[in-house]
């Protein structure tokens, strides 16, 4: 008889077990309902007692929306506040500008300052109470009474601009101000002014009302290079702001609102016009009365008469003063935050070369349609003698000789050469050829769709051909165009351009954007036979003692070999061709030999002329800061006349240098001999003639070249490349 499981003793019990397992979850589960139903009814009864109707839950109900809303609101406020939480992370923030800075001339003449004197003697509580008076009753007359930001002063400046249809008040408080100053730059954006709003209110917590106005009348820009209003004081009235009177007062008081438009030196009735409004704020906003006022606007202040000393070299100062700042945080300058610089900067140069490109811009500027213009001078071994990075430093602070990124055009090209000789299959004799060439769809094109066939490769420079970079660079890589672009930025980048150089198709036309002072510094590897530098402009420091701590000789690094010199000699041969025969005609320096480079960018939204001698390199660049198109200004017109004018000056009385590879006999006898990649050897000069037969042989080489000039129109520019906009054009 079978064994039955189904009725076996274990098998009941087994199930009994399951039964009451599955009894005691059901009463477990039921007696879990039963007890949360009953603490539900009991909240629910206790809540009713808060139950509202009407209004009362109208508020109740917007109350609570707001909570919601304002948890969000509080979040987004936490996450837009990081980026000033950063800027204020260091803890030496409010020492990273304390540094007192006199800079001198390389003749050691004063010439400006940066920074905050630390002067004792002259606190906020020993001003005249009508100084203070005068900046808060133009500038922020609630100081006192706000947070950082003042949402009643915002409000009234909004509904006055409104009225005038203008900008005629600002909501800026003063904290706000100093706060730009402190962290910020002075770009109009968004987030300049969200992180303005939110280091306004950190400034509040962390300083009293006292510090934030002593802060601010310390720092901020004055006119004239004046940093500061004790310095401006002296500047303008040649005395300490302790003892101005109050027309004085008044006038330094409307600067802060735009310092060159309002500086005394530069436009005395715009000044006083201003100051007689500061005397109106004060009287509405009560700090004096009407006949207090009467003296000053009878007898209106008058700045010292300062001559030639009224221009300051504002943007070089600016430079400079970032690289002493940088030495200082690098512990180079040691503990001493009161130091005297004695620069690179050659006044006379500088005043030059802002003479030469306002007068530029004010004659031509309209006709080529040009608002901008930048220049650089330096040695070959990276001393800087002169910038200019704008028309007016008072409009606008913005450094275009150091900060903007501009397309260079052609002026780019001579690292293309530079490393096709490197690789050992071209010298500048070597035949090149001037015809159509494709890379995919990017054909690139010369002026006129004409092409010159075969020619030696320094003609090409000199015409600033562009099949024949892009021939060159597909050359360099071995058949492999990206090869060859990789290859070019390697070398742009060793000779000192800081520029990320993003691999484009266009780029050996100059497409990628660089500085002007990328530029300087890479030309200046040619000017002094390959080595790369690194601008500089403090050739001495010393500290309020008078001890020497800085020596540029000494203690900064050296320029370093990077390229072959016989290489360079080569490029430094056929630049100079680009000057004597080509595109750069109008730069050419009578008696001096002169290497170059012209650039002009699509559309002639950018100019160049970059060159140098023995002497001196010097970048030249005219352009919109829009963006907008000039009226066909190539690089061989403004900006090559531009640097011939500056550069004439800053030769004179000057022992001249010869250029890498040539001599100063050269000079007068400009071609030398090269050997080509066959062994042959470029034309040689003609044997020494009489006085006589040079005249005649140059009248006559004169004729040629004005007739070949014709014949190419080399000046002229025309498109690029059919169908591809946005990319660079050949016009020198």
């Amino acid at each position: 008889m079978a064994f039955d499981f189904r009725k076996s003793r274990l098998f009941r019990a087994l199930r009994n077990a399951m039964l009451a397992f599955d009894s005691w979850i059901d009463s477990s589960l039921y007696n879990a309902g039963a007890g949360v139903g009953g603490l539900w009814r009991d909240f629910s009864g206790f809540m009713e007692r808060f139950h509202v109707r009407g209004a009362t839950r109208v508020a109740v109900e917007l109350a609570c929306e707001a909570l919601t809303l304002g948890v969000f609101g509080g979040l987004l406020m936490v996450a837009l506040a990081q980026p000033a939480i950063r800027l204020t992370g260091a803890s030496d923030w409010l020492k990273k500008t304390d540094l007192a800075v006199t800079f001198q001339d390389r003749y050691g003449l004063e010439v400006g300052r940066r920074g905050i004197l630390h002067d004792d003697a002259v606190t906020l509580d020993q001003y005249p109470d009508y100084v203070v008076q005068a900046v808060l009753a133009t500038e922020d007359r609630r100081f006192f009474e706000h947070w950082g930001v003042d949402p009643i002063g915002l409000a009234r400046a909004l509904s006055v601009n409104a009225r005038n249809s203008g900008v005629v008040q600002g909501g800026s408080t003063l904290t706000q101000q100093l706060a730009k100053n402190l962290f910020l730059s002075n770009e109009r954006t968004i987030t300049r002014k969200i992180n303005e709003a939110f280091l306004s209110f950190w400034l509040e917590t962390h300083l009293t009302k006292k510090q934030i106005l002593q802060l601010y009348l310390d720092r901020a820009y004055m006119g004239g290079g004046a940093f500061g209003i004790q310095a401006a004081a002296q500047f303008y009235f040649g005395r300490s702001v302790k003892d101005v009177t109050l027309a004085q007062a008044a006038m330094l008081a409307g600067l802060f609102k735009a310092p060159t438009k309002f500086a005394p030196h530069v436009n005395l009735p715009a000044a006083r016009a201003r100051a007689n409004d500061v005397l109106n704020n004060m009287v509405v906003a009560g700090y004096l009365r009407e006949n207090q006022i009467a003296e000053a606007r009878r007898n209106p202040a008058s700045p010292v008469d300062r001559g030639a000393e009224a221009t300051t070299p504002d943007w070089y100062l600016d430079w400079a003063f970032n690289e002493i700042k940088a030495l200082a945080d690098s512990g180079k300058l040691g503990a001493d935050r009161v130091i005297t610089v004695r620069t690179a900067l050659d006044s006379s140069v500088q005043k030059q070369a802002e003479a030469t490109i306002d007068t530029m811009l004010r004659q031509s500027g309209p006709s080529y349609h040009a608002s901008q213009g930048a220049a650089i001078v330096l040695e070959p071994l990276g001393a800087v003698r002169a910038m200019v990075g704008g028309r007016d430093y008072g409009v606008s602070q913005f450094n275009r000789a150091t900060d903007a990124q501009r397309q260079p055009g052609s002026s780019f090209k001579p690292y293309v050469y530079l490393t096709a000789l490197t690789t050992g299959k071209f010298t500048p004799t070597t035949t090149v050829v001037d015809g159509p060439i494709c890379d995919n769809n990017w054909c690139p094109r010369n002026y006129a769709n004409s092409y010159g066939g075969s020619m030696p490769m320094w003609q090409a420079l000199a015409h600033s051909l562009n099949t024949v970079a892009a021939r060159l660079t597909q050359a360099i890589g071995n058949g492999d165009w990206k090869r060859g672009r990789a290859s070019i930025i390697t070398t742009a980048h060793r000779l000192g351009v800081t520029a990320p150089l993003p691999d484009t198709q266009s780029l050996p036309l100059g497409a990628d954007e660089v500085s002007v002072m990328d530029q300087a510094t890479g030309y200046s590897a040619f000017a002094n036979g390959g080595k790369r530098i690194k601008p500089y402009a403090a050739l001495e420091i010393f500290n309020s003692r008078g001890d020497l701590i800085y020596s540029h000789d000494r203690d900064a690094e050296q320029p370093q070999q990077v390229v072959e010199p016989r290489f360079v000699n080569e490029l430094v041969w056929m630049m100079t061709q680009v000057v004597e025969q080509g595109t750069g005609r109008r730069a050419a320096l009578e008696g001096i030999k002169v290497a170059g480079k012209t650039g002009t960018t699509n559309a002639f939204k950018d100019a160049w002329f970059c060159g140098y001698t023995g002497n001196f390199v010097g970048v030249v660049w005219y352009g919109n800061d829009s963006g907008e198109p000039m009226v066909k200004m190539t690089g061989g017109t403004l900006p090559a006349m531009t640097w011939h004018d500056i550069m004439q000056f800053a030769h004179s009385g000057v022992d001249l240098k010869p250029l890498p590879g040539l001599s100063l006999e050269a000079e007068t006898a400009p071609v030398v001999q090269l050997t080509t990649a066959e062994g042959g050897q470029a034309p040689r000069r003609r044997e020494q003639l009489s006085k006589k037969s040079s005249e005649v042989l140059g009248s006559i080489e004169t004729l040629m070249k004005s007739t070949a000039a014709r014949r190419v129109e080399v000046d002229k520019p025309g498109p690029n490349f059919a169908g591809r906009p946005g990319a660079i054009m050949d016009l020198r």
